[in-house]
This record gives structure tokens, sequence and C-alpha cells, in this order.
């Protein structure tokens, strides 16, 4: 393996990124879940600065990506970084990318005075959990994860119950 070279992405990289986002979800088995477009994943990363992308390169071919954004840790009263889509190609994989992607991540969250870096591994996928551990992560076992999406988001949205009002 040649030396392990990073960038960020651009605009023109959607396409790639999308297709990363494809190949991911196929591999977690979630391919159905992907409604994501270029013209959302343009909107959102690019246009409203949500989330930031890198990829991984072998000489000058994007091999791995990571997407990432910052959260807020209001314990350490300091952002941290979210890892949400860390993905190499199955033909790279083993070489040394995913590793080279975290602690590239982990140099960003220092560089940035970040407190923390995080993510989320589904549980039958244990060659990550593996790996993550090999790197000293952490499982947050006291954790559960909740999530509100779709139609049941827009109807929490209209809840009025409350007659709470939003001001400036």
């Amino acid at each position: 393996m040649t030396s392990i070279k990073f960038r960020f992405a651009q605009k023109e990289d959607v396409p790639l990124i999308l297709k990363f986002i494809y190949d991911l979800a196929q591999y977690e088995k979630l391919e159905k879940e992907v409604v994501a477009t270029e013209a959302l994943l343009e909107e959102w990363i690019f246009e409203k600065g949500k989330a930031e992308v890198i990829f991984a390169m072998e000489e000058e071919k994007e091999v791995g990506f990571a997407l990432f954004f910052h959260n807020f840790s209001t314990f350490l009263g300091r952002a941290g970084i979210y890892l949400e889509d860390l993905y190499v190609m199955p033909e790279y994989r083993g070489k040394g990318y995913g590793k080279a992607l975290l602690k590239k991540l982990a140099a960003i969250a220092v560089e940035r005075g970040c407190g923390r870096l995080e993510w989320w591994c589904l549980d039958w996928n244990q060659p990550s959990i593996d790996f993550y551990r090999s790197l000293q992560a952490e499982a947050m076992d006291a954790w559960t994860v909740y999530r509100i999406a779709g139609d049941t988001l827009y109807k929490l949205a209209e809840t009025k119950e409350d007659g709470g009002i939003f001001t400036k």
C-alpha cells in the first residue's frame, strides 16, 4: 500500500458521495432506507454546510470516505465530532484505510478543540465492532438510541398540546 492521503470533498464529488452511501447501505442491508439524492446532498453538505466528507485516497483514487458533523456535549461544554458514515471499498479493506480515516478524524477533532469523536455501529456488525475495540473505542452500552423520523416527526412538530410558542 502506498501512503494514504486524504482530501475534503468538493461539490463535484456529490455523485461519488452518494455512491459510497449506497454501497454502505448495501453492506448494512439497509439499501431500502436510502432516500438521499444528489440534490439533497449538495444542499445539506455544501450549501448549508451541515456535514463534511473526507476521502481516503490511494494515489488518485478515492477508496473510502467518512461523513461527519459537529455535535455538542453540554457535559464537556464543547463540540465533538459525530461520524455518521465510514466506508472503505471491499477490495481495500484490511489495508489500513479505515484506521487511517479514524485517525484523521481524531486529528481534526483535536485540531478543532473538540472533546470527543463518536459514532454508532450496528449490533450485528462484529467485524466493525472488533475493529473499533482494537482502537480502544468504548461501547456506550448504557445508552439507547431513540429516533423520530418521517411522518412521526411531522406529526410531533404539528402537536400544539402544550401551547408553546417559539420566539427569537
